[in-house]
């Protein structure tokens, strides 16, 4: 607790010696370090006469249809609304004042409803300090400053969704105090710095409070300079890069007494466990050309959890490595081809109970307004090698339409 008090103080202390300086909200636009959503225009906004608030508000949605063939061939059609979300942010009082509130409706996003448990709509409920375009203070809850593609929104993605390893490794959303240090210059060396001291149980958590926490810190070195447009928040080089330029990112994350499989997210643990996370990501955008690779990693030391009651029943930290591939051209009329290729392999410790993947995607991608309006379709198969020597193959074709504002 005395560590935690400690981390605030010392965060209000930098901010308190930042230079003071005004910013202008004449574009109606809010940039916040944890919440890179990819705007396309400026929302509907409102500000007061007196410039006292300002209220901005967007939407988007995510219609999709999907045809999926499992190893036995059996075939289904599934057609979803993927994500339908409301988002508000703006300022009271000064432009220094920040909030930022972001709604999920779609089922996919909400989760399944169980009895006394909390519906998931909300995912970001936060409060920020920036007083000046370097620092800036944040508390509530929102993402973590994780790898890139989770930290990215998920309507500035070239594929449909976020790949395999995001979905088992991520550090997610989580309830606490993020810190950041911002110092991004066009065509020079620079640099991010962002850490976060957070309760390590996820979104929307009413269950008992415990002793348990999460820290995490992460570094971003631009060794080209910025990227146009703050072109690390989307995938793709659609603003078609002049000059080559480069991200180099690492993060690492320990959760101490974790309460669910992956951290922040999946099923209960039978007992809490502490877990490690390392991620490191590298991006590279030129003249339509864009590659990212990523590689994601938990450890725990002892990830399976039995049931103190019954000890027929266990279950498990989600413990691996994984590696992402990405690579896309984009050409002059907005048609964009993209390729993904990912590799996951889990611990000895949980083999036998879930199997290694080999993901295998191609994409095609039509911007109509850049990410704010795009159509997306793909062909997606994976291999999935379990303990047994047993190997099986499944593959989907997806078509989706993104929209928002």
């Amino acid at each position: 607790m005395k560590k935690f008090l400690l981390l605030i103080a010392f965060f209000i202390s930098m901010s308190s010696f930042a230079q003071d300086v005004k910013f202008s909200t004449k574009d109606n636009d809010i940039k916040l370090a944890s919440l890179p959503y990819y705007n396309y225009g400026r929302g509907l906004g409102l500000t007061s006469p007196d410039s006292i608030f300002q209220f901005n508000i967007r939407f988007r949605m995510q219609n999709r249809m999907t045809y999926l063939q499992d190893d036995e061939g059996e075939e289904a059609f599934e057609g979803q609304i993927r994500r339908l979300r409301l988002r508000f942010d703006g300022y009271v009082g000064n432009p220094k004042f920040l909030y930022a509130i972001q709604l999920s409706f779609a089922p996919g996003d909400v989760g399944p409803v169980q009895d006394g448990e909390n519906i998931n709509i909300i995912r970001d409920a936060v409060l920020f300090y920036r007083p000046n375009k370097h620092w800036s203070v944040a508390f509530g809850q929102t993402k973590l400053p994780g790898n890139r593609q989770r930290v990215n929104s998920s309507g500035a993605l070239e594929l449909t969704d976020r790949s395999i390893n995001n979905a088992r490794f991520n550090i997610d959303r989580d309830f606490g105090w993020q810190g950041f240090f911002l110092n991004e210059k066009k065509d020079k060396f620079s640099y991010n710095l962002k850490t976060a001291v957070s309760t390590g149980n996820g979104r929307n958590v009413t269950k008992n409070p415990d002793d348990g926490f999460a820290l995490t810190g992460k570094v971003e070195l631009f060794p080209l300079g910025a990227f146009t447009k703050d072109g690390t928040n989307f995938e793709g080089d659609i603003v078609r890069e002049q000059k080559p330029k480069l991200l180099l990112s690492g993060v690492f994350h320990r959760n101490v007494k974790a309460r669910l499989t992956q951290g922040q997210l999946g099923a209960e643990l039978y007992e809490k466990k502490t877990m490690e996370s390392v991620f490191v990501d590298a991006m590279v955008k030129y003249n339509g050309w864009a590659f990212m690779s990523a590689y994601m990693n938990r450890t725990s030391n002892d990830p399976i959890a039995v049931n103190p009651d019954d000890a027929t029943q266990f279950n498990y930290v989600y413990v691996g490595h994984g590696m992402d591939y990405q690579l896309s051209y984009i050409f002059l009329n907005k048609l964009e081809v993209i390729g993904r290729f990912s590799n996951q392999k889990v611990n000895d410790d949980i083999y036998m109970f879930t199997p290694n993947s080999k993901v295998y995607t191609l994409g095609l991608t039509k911007y109509i307004w850049e990410h704010a309006f795009k159509l997306q379709t793909e062909v997606t198969y994976d291999e999935l090698s379990y303990f047994n020597g047993d190997v099986k193959n499944n593959w989907f074709v997806r078509f989706q339409i993104e929209i928002g504002i």
